[in-house]
């Protein structure tokens, strides 16, 4: 099994890893560490989170309030987008139409 990041998943990392190095300098490189470590565990876990909008599985995150929207497509988990959970669910699944 792999992982495959979709350029619009990237997207939301490197927007994630902005707004927090604006917070506080290196808190964007702890952001990215700890999405990454979660995307990982997808190796192990996949398939076992709960389904959300009728067609992506959703693991939340550990230790930032984002969460990690993916499907199983033949052997490969493809992780279409990390979203910040503080935001209008509304918007999550709007945003999840357009991938």
């Amino acid at each position: 099994m792999k992982i495959r990041l979709l350029d619009t998943a990237l997207q939301d990392l490197m927007e994630g890893f902005d707004f927090y190095e604006r917070q506080e300098g290196s808190l964007g490189a702890y952001f990215l560490d700890s999405l990454f470590s979660d995307i990982d565990s997808l190796l192990i876990y996949a398939g076992i989170h709960p389904i959300y909008f009728k067609a992506y599985y959703r693991i939340l995150s550990k230790r930032f309030p984002f969460a990690i929207y993916y499907r199983i497509v033949d052997n490969d988990v493809m992780v279409y987008a990390v979203l910040d959970c503080r935001r209008n669910p509304a918007w999550a699944r709007k945003r999840l139409k357009t991938v």
